[in-house]
């Protein structure tokens, strides 16, 4: 267990740091003057990240300032298939990125909710919120293995790059289960192993909070989501990926060990 608490506190600090340097001294809801991604890489900005990983310049316009941190792994919008009137749940929802994207698909009728363990990073997304048009979007604050929403609540889950960060994967799936209906799909992107980790990579804390060393492979993520109830699972590797993990650390060879994928479920 404190292990896992460990782990927890270490991401936790870890992500409460990139929400500050990411607000400005003029207003929570304005990002920095000079942002660059999570690792200090300066060769690529943020918005690069993020068309890399599938988001539009639409999309990306279509958010309140500095709701993107550049923390993506993929785009879960593409395969979320949202519809009028769905209920949302983002796990690890951050600054609230795709939760305002997810917002204007689900419309009035539907409702998003955003998830995540980092105070600074709900207080910086319920600022955001309160632009015009997000009415049907809220932030709530607890960790993904024990989800503040009611049972047979969500239509459909989404995270982003959050999973492999959470020391007890299995109780997060028994979780997402839970609060999903009967039909309700999980659609996520995260990052998966293509090969076993070195030990120095695994001991790394700060590997762990830059989602490199709680990675899971395919065999293992598709298990977790069996035991927890899951149907209809699908995981697809995105090899293209490679070439932005290579990005995140560079005096690593990470492009050799994980790679962004797409997971597809349903309750």
């Amino acid at each position: 267990m404190k292990r896992e608490d460990d782990i927890r506190a270490n991401v936790r600090d870890n992500y409460a740091k990139v929400a500050l340097k990411l607000n400005s001294t003029q207003g929570c809801c304005t990002p920095a003057s000079s942002c660059c991604n999570p690792n200090d890489n300066q060769n690529i900005s943020i918005e690069e990240i993020s068309l890399k990983m599938g988001y539009t310049k639409e999309e990306l316009e279509s958010i309140p300032d500095g709701a993107n941190m550049g923390l993506s792994c993929g785009n879960p919008q593409t395969i979320a298939d949202l519809k009028p009137g769905e209920i949302v749940v983002d796990l690890g929802s951050g600054g609230g990125f795709d939760c305002f994207l997810a917002a204007p698909k689900v419309g009035r009728e539907g409702q998003v909710i955003g998830i995540d363990m980092t105070p600074e990073m709900i207080s910086k997304a319920r600022c955001s919120a309160e632009k015009p048009g997000f009415e049907n979007v809220e932030f709530r604050l607890g960790e993904i293995e024990h989800m503040p929403v009611a049972d047979h609540t969500a239509d459909i889950i989404i995270s982003n790059c959050v999973i492999n960060l959470s020391p007890n994967k299995q109780q997060v799936f028994k979780e997402a289960f839970r609060i999903l209906k009967t039909g309700g799909r999980l659609a996520i992107s995260d990052v998966v192993l293509t090969a076993t980790l070195p030990e120095s990579y695994l001991s790394d804390m700060n590997l762990y909070s830059g989602c490199i060393s709680g990675a899971i492979s395919i065999a293992e993520y598709e298990v977790l989501l069996k035991d927890a109830g899951f149907t209809n699972i699908s995981i697809e590797p995105k090899d293209d990926s490679k070439e932005l993990i290579r990005e995140w650390e560079p005096n690593y060879d990470l492009e050799n060990y994980i790679v962004s994928a797409i997971i597809l479920a349903v309750k």
